[in-house]
């Protein structure tokens, strides 16, 4: 897809999509420091590590745009949030496949948010050499997911991998043009993923949808959130889906499937993915992972009504 193409993102409420810089100037709330421990569970012949990069801020406007004011106090109060802001968390799956160590997105680094970038500190308190993992699979390009592709100062923050990303999200983020091509909103992410990216050039492989990662591990796409976004599917057992941010909240994103997100790009896009990936995880009882749901982040749909709920689970 063209940057051009790239229409539907909420230019009419600038309030909708931030850039970095705003983000991270946003005040904290909580002390939510390191976050969570590490949570490790067996998927099939997959050993699955969750680390915690940490969390955002956001504002509710972002997260819940086509909320009624009510609603709006509604999913602050159940996602624990105040001063109309909420937290999302950031999971990261590190999944053992025989003699890979795949990571699941690199987290923000110390190139967002202040709460988030935790990974290194996380990794390390798992007792985790960053030099042993093979494999950094990126879900997309945006800041808070490959902003830990740098280490502080210089050099790449895993060394011996090698990187995989969808090749339309690659083609999407590293157009040359992008100054004239994408709105002026995207311009600082899109300088961000240039940035990260080009780090990896020379060690990058492009995949596409129903493409496997290693045997068992299959590429789904889920574009919406960003032209070339990609989910994960690993098997065994009844199955799990990392979903990356297909489905952003573990209340919005369920109970509102069609509701837009703020940060999503293609709107419709999005929403019919989305929808497509809960019906049926709800009808096949997939077990899914999302990376800002409540840590560890993992649980089932479940329909309800004309939607769905989420059901955490460990």
């Amino acid at each position: 897809m063209r940057s051009s193409e790239v229409t539907q993102v909420s230019l009419s409420r600038r309030q909708l999509i931030l850039g970095a810089s705003s983000l991270a100037a946003m005040p904290l709330i909580g002390s939510y420091a390191l976050a969570a421990p590490a949570h490790t569970f067996k998927q099939g012949a997959f050993d699955i590590t969750v680390i915690s990069d940490g969390f955002l801020t956001l504002p509710i406007s972002i997260v819940a745009p086509e909320a009624s004011p009510q609603e709006q106090a509604d999913i602050l109060r159940r996602l624990g949030g105040s001063n109309d802001t909420v937290q999302p968390r950031a999971n990261i799956p590190l999944i053992r496949s025989g003699q890979d160590l795949i990571l699941v997105d690199n987290g923000s680094g110390d190139k967002f948010q202040p709460t988030a970038g935790r990974l290194s500190a996380n990794l390390a308190a798992a007792g985790i050499d960053p030099a042993s993992v093979t494999k950094v699979v990126c879900t997309h390009a945006h800041p808070d997911h490959i902003g830990g592709t740098l280490a502080p100062g210089a050099g790449l923050m895993f060394p011996n991998a090698t990187y995989v990303i969808s090749a339309a999200e690659w083609q999407f983020w590293m157009d040359p043009n992008y100054r004239t091509t994408m709105p002026d909103v995207l311009h600082e992410f899109a300088r961000g993923a240039q940035r990260d990216l080009s780090a990896v050039k020379d060690r990058v492989t492009l995949v596409k949808p129903g493409d496997d990662i290693v045997t068992g591990l299959r590429v789904l796409d889920t574009a919406g959130h960003t032209p070339g976004h990609i989910s994960l599917e690993l098997a065994g057992g009844d199955g799990l889906i990392i979903t990356g941010d297909a489905a952003i909240n573990p209340i919005v994103s369920f109970e509102h499937p069609g509701w837009k997100f703020g940060f999503d790009m293609l709107h419709d896009v999005a929403i019919a993915n989305r929808k497509a990936l809960l019906e049926r995880a709800a009808t096949d009882k997939i077990k899914l992972l999302g990376f800002h749901w409540t840590d560890p982040g993992m649980g089932y749909a479940e329909r309800k009504d004309n939607a769905y709920r989420f059901v955490p689970t460990t």
